[in-house]
């Protein structure tokens, strides 16, 4: 038995409470050797609104849930009669999604990419080492690592001012 994703219908909204339900089933009915993960497929949306930007999170599916699980008739049911759950996609006989599909979804959400890992703290000083602020000095300010951005206070003009700049932008004093 090999363990494929499937794709679950829900009751539009319901989608976290389904996943929530989902995961208390498969503890309490000791499913987590047949079932392993529930998804559901979430993108980042940048909105601008009154000259704010303002990122949140925006279902890139509504009313479906991915399942990852080994279909058997006993799994099928637990999923199949989680409240919420409408059924699966593909009727009695749920169709798996393929490799590339999943790959698809994954990068979709960000999942695929491999995050950037960076050693700076809030407040620590930096140099600026390249672009057209090369050579000056600032504090961090903000720390954005999906973005792979960081933001630095530098002192520019007599003033405060801060500049967004790539990890790689930077180095530790």
């Amino acid at each position: 038995m090999e363990k494929n994703w499937y794709v679950v219908h829900t009751y539009s909204g319901h989608e976290n409470k389904v996943k929530a339900n989902l995961e208390k089933r498969i503890e309490s009915l000791n499913m987590g050797n047949h079932i392993f993960r529930i998804l559901v497929p979430m993108e980042d949306e940048l909105e601008i609104k009154d000259g704010k930007k303002k990122v949140s999170k925006r279902k890139i599916f509504p009313g479906y849930v991915l399942v990852e699980m080994i279909l058997t008739d006993e799994s099928y049911n637990v999923v199949r009669h989680t409240p919420g759950v409408t059924g699966f996609v593909g009727g009695s006989k749920p169709i798996p999604l393929t490799a590339q599909e999943v790959r698809q979804i994954m990068k979709q959400m960000g999942i695929d990419e491999p995050r950037t890992k960076i050693d700076l703290e809030i407040g620590q000083p930096v140099r600026v080492n390249a672009g057209p602020f090369e050579g000056f000095v600032g504090n961090v300010e903000e720390i954005y690592p999906d973005k792979g951005k960081v933001k630095v206070l530098v002192s520019m003009f007599g003033r405060e001012t801060p500049i967004e700049l790539d990890f790689s932008q930077v180095t530790k004093i």
